[in-house]
């Protein structure tokens, strides 16, 4: 499905914009957030654009969560994280920014909600971003999807 305006996940897919890659093989591609909940914080979408999750077919929502699971163990594993939230928003009611499906990965840590709150996000520079990718692929499973 074609997006009807520029569409900024297009955009970094096709390389036009610039992001922190984690992962990539032919379907999916995998960055880091650039304004992280935690260090850490990646985004994990399909290359075809799709608006929402209902667009996709089945097998394709089924590879995406395969892919998700597999980042997660790296992410876990590398940042030494104590929990893990999986997230995934359709509409605008839901408040999904970027109208490209996409899974929002995004490790915890025992001292980031003391008050029971999520943590702000924070911008975070392309070169600490860049270290925390590269402990990432240095952790994702061997026996993994690398070559999908």
């Amino acid at each position: 499905m074609k997006p009807k305006t520029k569409c900024i996940f297009c955009s970094i897919i096709k390389d036009e914009l610039g992001a922190v890659r984690v992962f990539e093989n032919s379907d999916f591609i995998a960055f880091m957030d650039k304004y992280p909940i935690n260090k850490g914080h990646a985004l994990v979408l399909p290359k075809n654009h799709h608006e929402s999750i209902f667009t996709m077919r089945d097998d394709e929502v089924g590879k995406l969560f395969s892919t998700v699971s597999f980042l997660s163990k790296g992410i876990m594993k590398a940042l030494d994280a104590k929990g893990l939230n999986i997230g995934q928003n359709n509409g605008k009611a839901a408040n999904q920014i970027v109208p490209h499906v996409h899974v929002h990965i995004i490790p915890r840590y025992s001292y980031d909600s003391p008050n029971g709150r999520w943590p702000s996000r924070n911008l975070i520079s392309d070169e600490e971003l860049e270290k925390i990718a590269e402990k990432i692929r240095a952790s994702l499973p061997v026996d993994g999807i690398r070559a999908r």
